[in-house]
């Protein structure tokens, strides 16, 4: 008795994989009408591929920690210190080392709003 799937018949998973076999082997899209083809990222999308933007890590310039806080935070955060930020970004999931990064900035600071956050996060990283 074969166990799994039986949302598609047979011949239809043998036509779906044989669909697939040029575009698996060529790793490049193989139809002729361009509209088919998924679109490609513009230059402003932010960059997944790279994992989490945190201090210390290849994308971690200024202006894409400051779109990532600006992401996760919004504006509603702000103002704010260090402390009730860190706690706001556990609180909606981001990366371990990003709420770490703003949990070590000086806790008296307030910050108004991701831009000054954002730089505050990366000189004290450096």
């Amino acid at each position: 008795m074969q166990r799994g799937s039986d949302r598609l018949s047979v011949h239809r998973d043998e036509e779906m994989k044989h669909e697939l076999r040029g575009l698996l082997r060529s790793g490049h899209p193989t139809r002729s009408a361009e509209w088919h083809d998924p679109e490609p990222p513009a230059e402003d999308d932010p960059q997944i591929w790279g994992g989490p933007v945190v201090p210390g890590s290849p994308q971690a310039s200024p202006a894409a920690v400051r779109q990532e806080l600006g992401r996760i935070l919004g504006r509603g955060s702000f103002p704010a210190d260090p402390r009730e930020l860190s706690l706001t970004l556990r609180h909606r999931n981001a990366p371990d080392a990003l709420v770490d990064a703003v949990h070590r900035l000086p806790h008296k600071k307030r910050y108004a709003n991701a831009a000054e956050l954002a730089e505050a996060v990366v000189a004290n990283g450096r």
